[in-house]
């Protein structure tokens, strides 16, 4: 069985991901990425489009979006969709990251994501991010996108590293879905 921790421990890095393609110091290297990954997931657990996601997760987590997009076109279905649409919006090509985005459709995960998303904001008193990002109470993806381009090149680090961490959110809880729990 897949422990949802020893996937996590893979997402201990110095920094957290840029909203940008990277790369950034501190990430380990595809080719030791891959044989983590392998040894962690021999031992079963979800099926091999899980498997292939949380290593397309892991591997763009540590800047090797290349390698995770190569996963991501091969999975059909809202989680292959949603690793695809995180890949481009990291690349940056903010319309195609919304083409994938609409092809996830209502993902299971966004309730979730909301929720946590909803906590962050609500501790670092950004209200108007919060309506942008939870309209309604739900997630936004189209405004998680829109927020990400804005800052794009901006040198207004506070929401940069607020948006940073909203992605570290989007990232964990994709990955307890793909995991099972």
């Amino acid at each position: 069985m897949i422990s949802l921790q020893n996937i996590r421990d893979l997402l201990a890095t110095s920094e957290l991901p840029e909203l940008g393609p990277g790369p950034r110091a501190g990430v380990e290297t595809e080719a030791t990425l891959n044989r983590e990954l392998d040894a962690k997931l021999k031992g079963g657990g979800p099926d091999k489009e899980h498997q292939d996601l949380i290593r397309a997760l892991v591997l763009l987590w540590h800047d090797h979006l290349d390698a995770a997009h190569q996963i991501a076109q091969q999975i059909e279905g809202a989680n292959g969709a949603f690793v695809h649409g995180i890949m481009h919006r990291r690349e940056p090509d903010y319309g195609n990251a919304a083409y994938w985005f609409r092809r996830v459709g209502n993902h299971a995960a966004y309730s979730d994501l909301a929720r946590r998303a909803g906590e962050l904001l609500d501790a670092e008193k950004e209200s108007e991010l919060k309506k942008e990002l939870l309209p309604r109470g739900e997630w936004n993806v189209f405004g998680f996108i829109n927020a990400c381009e804005r800052v794009a090149g901006r040198s207004d680090a506070s929401e940069t590293q607020l948006l940073r961490r909203i992605q570290q959110i989007e990232t964990e809880t994709l990955l307890e879905s793909l995991c099972g729990g």
